[in-house]
């Protein structure tokens, strides 16, 4: 019983209900557009969560704001600029690809190629490209005792 009613808090206390009644536009468009938008938000204090999800206090304040400004009539990408112009870029979950991110976005996949083309003349340099010189009389023996095998 104690478990059944645990599992359905943990059900209803998911991100649909950080939302809180009082935040909400009373056009149901408009809602479903700040919806939308604070999915890609980042709340400031939860780091990888959004807005949308969080029940941070800080949080609150973003999706009110975001409210506000789309209330006021700004476009979706007007509301998201006026965020990131007063939180930084660090707002958006999914950061932009341009300026400074782009050295971020691009680092990853040039460091991965770079340390497989030090790898492979590593060990390419490495193997030896003929029989192996410098072996004894019984190395040589005991080799092509193996190699008959």
């Amino acid at each position: 019983m104690i478990l059944r009613a645990l599992f359905i808090w943990l059900v209803l206390a998911t991100a649909a209900f950080a939302v809180e009644p009082g935040e909400r536009l009373d056009d149901p468009v408009l809602e479903e557009r700040a919806r939308e938008l604070s999915k890609g938000l980042r709340c400031l204090v939860c780091r990888n969560e959004s807005i949308d999800e969080s029940n941070a206090e800080l949080a609150r304040d973003l999706r009110i704001l975001l409210r506000e400004r789309i209330a006021d009539g700004d476009s979706d990408e007007e509301a998201v600029n006026y965020l990131v112009s007063r939180f930084g870029e660090y707002v958006l979950l999914n950061p932009r690809a341009t300026g400074a991110n782009l050295i971020l976005w691009v680092a990853g996949p040039v460091l991965l190629l770079a340390a497989l083309a030090i790898a492979f003349f590593y060990v390419r340099k490495r193997r030896p490209d003929g029989p192996v010189d410098g072996l004894s009389e019984g190395e040589k023996e005991r080799l092509a005792q193996l190699l008959e095998k």
